[in-house]
């Protein structure tokens, strides 16, 4: 694996994308910031984890983003895929939980094509689409003095270029800042 200088961050636009590990909602709302429109969360009914405006107000305005839940996987990848295609979010964030199937996830990319929306899909570690454009492992990184350092991982990229990078959610600009690895 290559370690790049710069960050390749935020991914493509109009593409859909892929981030696994317990980072991956400051992953999802540090790509909100970035893109600075509004974002649709799309989850399953029976995903009783509650995204708190508190949690995410050092990201982007709570009033930046719409929860939606829907009944299945199905159901959450065809409003993923309406709202894409819509042109009306900047940012489609979607929880899955069951591997997507080649020709769901190249619907998605053509919908993020069609409406230059991104898509952002939360899976579990060890699950994929070959469709996605790039796959991000995310991981919090804990020491004493800093509870905000994270590891962020390029794991697949269609582009070729794969990384690691140790980064700093800065909410005072509301940007992300590549700092050197922590020491143990």
């Amino acid at each position: 694996m290559q370690n790049a200088e710069v960050l390749l961050f935020p991914p493509a636009a109009s593409r859909t994308h892929e981030v696994c590990g317990a980072g991956a909602c400051v992953f999802s709302f540090a790509l909100a910031a970035q893109l600075d429109g509004h974002t649709m969360w799309i989850r399953e009914t029976w995903d009783t984890t509650q995204i708190n405006p508190a949690g995410f107000a050092d990201f982007i305005e709570p009033a930046a983003l719409t929860i939606c839940n829907t009944k299945n996987q199905p159901e959450t990848l065809a409003v993923a895929e309406e709202a894409l295609r819509s042109g009306a979010v900047s940012l489609v964030v979607m929880s899955l939980n069951k591997p997507l199937g080649l020709t769901e996830g190249r619907r998605l990319q053509l919908a993020a094509r069609d409406g230059m929306s991104t898509g952002l899909a939360v899976i579990p570690e060890g699950m994929g689409s070959n469709a996605a454009e790039t796959r991000w492992r995310c991981t919090p990184v804990f020491t004493p003095k800093d509870s905000t350092l994270q590891r962020w991982e390029l794991i697949k990229n269609k582009s070729g270029t794969l990384g690691v990078w140790h980064v700093r959610w800065d909410t005072a600009s509301r940007r992300l800042t590549m700092v050197s690895p922590a020491r143990k």
